[in-house]
């Protein structure tokens, strides 16, 4: 019982580091320049030029993590909404990973990718 609930703590802990995370970066820092963006790019529309994306991809894109972050931390309340909204970040990540790769990055930009990839894996199967 005791093992239980603290997965499940753990579980709900990594559902709001994800969550706020993706909001942070899609609504908060999305103007800002950071170490961790594709190319040598200063906000999120020029990391997708730097990706080869057109601009409309940048709003696909953050429709659906923001939404998908959202699904997750409601998720704390509505369990129904926890298994998809962790899948579907993990593709996300997944996708994020293949665009730094594809423009040579080095890998330190992918870290921050890869933790949000292993945290919605470790999500899943909690």
């Amino acid at each position: 019982m005791l093992k239980n609930n603290i997965m499940e703590i753990v579980k709900i802990i990594l559902q709001v580091i994800v969550g706020l995370g993706i909001l942070n970066v899609w609504l908060l820092r999305f103007n800002s320049k950071t170490s961790y963006r594709g190319g040598n790019a200063g906000n999120m529309k020029e990391e997708f030029q730097a990706y080869g994306l057109p601009e409309i991809m940048v709003y696909i894109v953050g429709f659906i993590k923001v939404a998908l972050a959202i699904a997750l931390l409601a998720g704390i309340w509505l369990e129904y909404l926890v298994d998809p909204a962790a899948i579907g970040l993990a593709v996300m990540m997944l996708g994020a990973i293949i665009m730094h790769l594809k423009i040579n990055d080095p890998f330190s930009k992918n870290i921050p990718a890869i933790i949000v990839l292993l945290m919605c894996i470790a999500i899943y199967f909690l």
